[in-house]
C-alpha cells in the first residue's frame, strides 16, 4: 500500500516513520528543499495547489491524508475522485474558518466562548459591546502559533485593531479566563470506530505551545471531552485523527478549535501510549484495524523552539525528536518526551528538559 501525504514537515515525517513500521509506503508532496519527511519517502517538490503535481501524487497512491490544515479544500476535492482523501475535505472546510468552526460547534451543542463575527469598523464596536473588554480579534482564516491575533484589553484599541488586521474577514471572541487548556485527541477508522486517548493539559507561551502533560487525572473532563470529540468524529463521517483544543473553567470545558490532522499536543504519544496518534492516524486511512490508546505511564512533551542546545542533547533523560530543521526564529525544531511512573516523576524530568533548554549551547 502507498499513502500520499500533502506536506512534508515534521507532522508527515512522523507519519512516514509510523507507516514505514507498518509496511506501507508512504509518498509527499511540498515546495521545500529536502523537508522533513524526506528521511522516510521520497517528496515531490511542488506547490500545495499544484493540480498536476496532485494529480500525480493522487494516481500513484492508494489514499491521500495531509499534514496541515491551510492546504486548499479545492485541491483535495479535484484529486478525491482520483484516491480517497481522508481526513474528508468538509472537515478541513470547518477547521479553516473560525467562524464556520463556532458554527459547527454550536450546533452540535458543544459549549464554547461566546463571539462576534467581524465584516466592519462598526462591528468591532458592536463586538466590544456585546463581548466586554478584553475581548480577543482574529483572522478568520490562516492563524497559527498566536499570529493573526489582537487582544482588546480596552476600547481604544479597536483602532489599532482594525488597522493591524482589518480589510479580512475576523472574529471577536470572548476573553475566558480559564483555569488550565487541555485537548483531546480521537481517531475514527473507516469502517466507523473510535478509540479516544488519555486528555492532556498544555501550556502555551507566545501562542505556541511548550509542553503538554497527560494524563489528566480528571475523570469528569475526560468524559466530556471524550463525549465533545465522539460527536465531531460521526457528525463528520471523519477518518483520521482529529484533535479537540479546550478551555477548563472550574468542572466546564469550553471549545476553543479543532485539528483535523495529527497535533502537536499528541506527540507524546509516540512513547506515552501503546499506539502513538502516528500510527493510528495510519491505521485508520488504511482501513487497518485501531491500536490501543492507552497511557503507558505518565507522560510528558517539552517543544524545542529556535534551537535545540547542547545542554539538551546531552541529557540522559528522555526522547529527544530532531525533526532535522534549520533553526529559526520562533520554529519547532524538535521535542522531548518522557514517561514516568507518577505525575510528580514526570514533572521533574519536564523540569530538567526545561532547565536545559535555555541553556547556552
Amino acid at each position: 500500500m502507498r499513502i500520499g501525504i500533502i506536506g512534508a514537515g515534521q507532522l508527515g515525517q512522523m507519519l512516514g516513520f509510523a507507516a514505514n513500521e507498518l509496511g506501507i509506503e508512504c509518498r509527499f508532496i511540498d515546495p521545500s528543499q529536502d523537508p522533513p519527511a524526506a528521511k522516510c519517502g521520497k517528496v515531490i517538490q511542488s506547490a500545495f495547489d499544484d493540480s498536476v503535481a496532485l494529480i500525480a501524487l493522487a494516481d500513484t497512491c492508494d489514499v491521500i491524508t495531509y499534514e496541515f490544515e491551510n492546504v486548499p479544500v479545492a485541491v483535495l476535492h479535484s484529486i478525491e475522485g482520483i484516491a480517497p482523501v481522508y481526513p474528508p475535505a468538509d472537515a478541513l472546510r470547518h477547521s479553516q474558518d473560525r467562524l464556520d468552526e463556532k458554527r459547527l460547534f454550536a450546533a452540535l451543542d458543544i459549549p464554547l466562548p461566546n463571539y462576534y463575527a467581524i465584516e466592519s469598523r462598526d462591528d468591532m464596536d458592536n463586538a466590544a459591546s456585546s463581548l466586554g473588554t478584553p475581548m480577543i480579534i482574529k483572522t478568520r482564516r490562516f492563524g497559527y502559533d498566536g499570529k493573526g491575533q489582537f487582544i482588546i484589553k480596552k476600547i481604544a484599541n479597536l483602532d489599532a485593531a482594525w488597522e493591524e488586521l482589518g480589510g479580512q474577514p475576523l472574529i471577536a471572541e470572548q476573553f475566558v479566563a480559564f483555569d488550565y487548556e487541555v485537548s483531546c485527541i480521537g481517531v475514527r477508522s473507516i469502517s466507523g470506530e473510535i478509540a479516544i486517548y488519555p486528555l492532556s493539559r498544555n501550556v502555551h507561551v507566545d501562542g505556541i505551545l511548550r509542553t503538554s502533560r497527560s494524563p489528566v487525572i480528571n475523570s469528569k473532563l475526560a468524559d466530556k471531552a471524550s463525549e465533545y470529540v465522539h460527536q465531531l468524529l460521526d457528525h463528520l463521517n471523519y477518518v483520521g485523527v482529529l484533535a479537540l483544543e479546550l478551555f477548563v473553567t472550574g468542572d466546564t470545558l469550553l471549545a476553543n478549535e479543532f485539528a483535523p490532522r495529527v497535533h502537536n499536543s499528541g506527540h507524546w504519544s509516540i512513547e506515552g501510549t501503546e499506539t502513538s496518534q502516528f500510527e493510528n492516524h495510519i491505521r485508520a486511512i488504511a482501513g487497518l484495524p485501531l491500536g490501543s490508546t492507552a497511557s503507558t505511564g505518565c507522560a510528558g512533551m517539552v517543544n524545542l523552539i529556535e534551537q535545540i542546545t547542547g545542554a539538551t542533547r546531552k541529557l540522559e533523560v528522555g526522547q529527544l525528536h530532531d525533526y532535522g530543521k534549520a533553526p529559526r526564529p520562533g520554529r519547532k525544531l524538535g521535542h522531548m518526551t518522557v514517561v514516568a511512573d507518577t505525575p510528580e516523576q514526570r514533572d521533574a524530568l519536564v523540569d530538567i528538559i526545561n532547565k536545559s533548554v535555555i541553556k547556552a549551547s
